[in-house]
């Protein structure tokens, strides 16, 4: 049985400026989002096992979050000057992979097989071995949650998250599936 008001509270101390439960049941898994993907504007698109199309289908991605039950989602929220603020968004982003790498490493103690999903392709490699040899840690690769066909900004307003925060501000997301 997961304590919500202890793993939230874990979050928040790991740097995270919100997080709330996340309803798996409100999860969807969208072709337009690969199509996206496709479209390659972060240049990572069949460039890393994290990544589609080797980080696998829809259909596959589907059938592993209905696996969980249990769930949440964690924003980092940043100031930026205006929104040009390459300095602030990379700042907040910078936060995200800290405060991720954080709450997934504690989290990993309590839920053996916990399923992250980060912002942006994963970092755990300075270069991705994708597609010559295996992936190096399998058991610690993480994709994006639009990677695994999700809308964030759906999904968070579909559990109770702002996705924007008006003005000058930027909201990273992720969400970690407990079991």
């Amino acid at each position: 049985m997961v304590n919500y008001e202890e793993i939230l509270r874990l979050a928040r101390d790991c740097g995270f400026t919100a997080a709330a439960k996340l309803d798996i049941s409100t999860l969807e898994f969208l072709p337009e989002v690969r199509e996206m993907c496709a479209a390659d504007k972060c240049n990572m698109y069949n460039k890393t096992w994290a990544c589609p199309p080797a980080c696998g289908s829809l259909e596959e991605m589907e059938k592993k979050v209905r696996g969980y039950h249990d769930a949440i989602l964690v924003q980092t929220v940043g100031e930026l000057e205006d929104s040009l603020d390459w300095e602030g968004i990379r700042e907040t982003g910078d936060a995200q992979a800290k405060n991720f790498a954080r709450l997934e490493a504690e989290l990993a103690k309590r839920y053996p097989n916990l399923w992250a999903m980060g912002t942006g392709a994963c970092t755990k490699c300075k270069k991705c071995t994708y597609p010559d040899a295996p992936c190096r840690f399998p058991d610690q690769l993480f994709s994006s949650m639009e990677a695994c066909g999700l809308y964030v900004s759906k999904v968070c307003t579909d559990n109770g998250l702002p996705y924007n925060y008006g003005p000058n501000k930027l909201a990273y997301s992720a969400c970690f599936l407990l079991e």
